[in-house]
């Protein structure tokens, strides 16, 4: 069995989550009800027991802007003691012209290897995180984005299909950076002209050799594990990106509301299973050690 890095969950604390409090509102992801709690270390590990997942990358989880800090510490202190996960991807709000100061500071936690700011805007205001979709065009959120580089961290890219091509000049104005696309692009249009948006985006940004793309997500549109439409967007994706630059992870446990953790990755063993086993060990494990630097 190929060993696997898990290179994108999340562990959390309801109390630290502004998402998780007050009333319920619609996301992006459906009803969250059953993870309005709690989500720690400790049911992680027993969701992976027997999985061959290894070693993990945690991605940040929203707490309040001005507490980016404290999440990478609190990540940082769950690793100390418990030996999980194995890299941090911190938040940091890059359009604030202090966010070197929040940078410095999380520099200091030994884990730290990326920043996440989540960048996707769509019409349909349930799929919209950002207030607008060209944030990444602004002078002071690429200004802010240029300081990754000087820690060696990576961009957690995302975005839908109708910014990629902002996100493909991003990449390419900043190629001492790796931006790593979350959830293969999130095609979330899968009629013929929204695909082919879909697939023209992909492929812009696998023309930057440093962009590389998770194999994660696929469920947040379907609100389900469908093995054969996985199977789909991980063939397109690898076809365009390249085993060398497609990348496992789980994005538990928001995919925990539709699906166990061993059948999300009996359907990417399946997706996969058609490939070389050393394109089946990159995907899975050898891809994220070496963009995430784990040990």
């Amino acid at each position: 069995m190929i060993s696997i890095i898990d290179a994108h969950h999340h562990v959390w604390h309801r109390a630290d989550l502004p998402w998780l409090q007050g009333p319920m509102v619609p996301r992006i992801f459906g009803p969250y009800e059953p993870i309005r709690r709690d989500y720690p270390i400790e049911e992680f590990l027993a969701d992976i027991s027997g999985s061959g997942v290894e070693k993990s990358v945690y991605v940040q989880t929203n707490w309040a802007k001005t507490r980016a800090v404290d999440e990478v510490a609190w990540v940082q202190g769950i690793a100390d003691a418990h030996r999980w996960p194995h890299a941090i991807v911190g938040y940091a709000d890059l359009m604030d012209e202090t966010a070197g100061d929040t940078l410095e500071r999380q520099s200091e936690f030994a884990l730290m290897r990326g920043i996440r700011m989540q960048l996707h805007w769509h019409d349909n205001e349930m799929y919209r995180f950002a207030p607008r979709p060209d944030l990444m065009n602004e002078a002071v959120f690429r200004r802010n984005l240029r300081r990754l580089a000087h820690y060696g961290w990576s961009f957690d890219l995302q975005v839908f299909a109708s910014q990629m091509a902002d996100a493909a000049r991003l990449a390419t104005d900043n190629q001492d950076i790796t931006f790593i696309l979350q959830h293969a692009g999130m095609p979330e249009d899968r009629t013929t002209a929204g695909h082919a948006l879909w697939r023209d985006g992909m492929k812009r940004l696998a023309d930057r050799d440093n962009v590389v793309t998770k194999l994660s997500g696929l469920g947040t549109f379907s609100h389900r594990n469908d093995p054969a439409d996985i199977a789909e967007i991980v063939a397109e994706t690898v076809a365009i990106f390249g085993s060398e630059r497609c990348l496992f992870g789980s994005n538990f446990p928001i995919e925990k509301l539709w699906t166990s953790y061993e059948a999300l990755v009996s359907a990417f063993r399946a997706a996969l299973a058609p490939y070389p086993s050393a394109a089946q060990d990159a995907m899975f494990r050898a891809n994220a050690a070496r963009i995430y630097r784990i040990r």
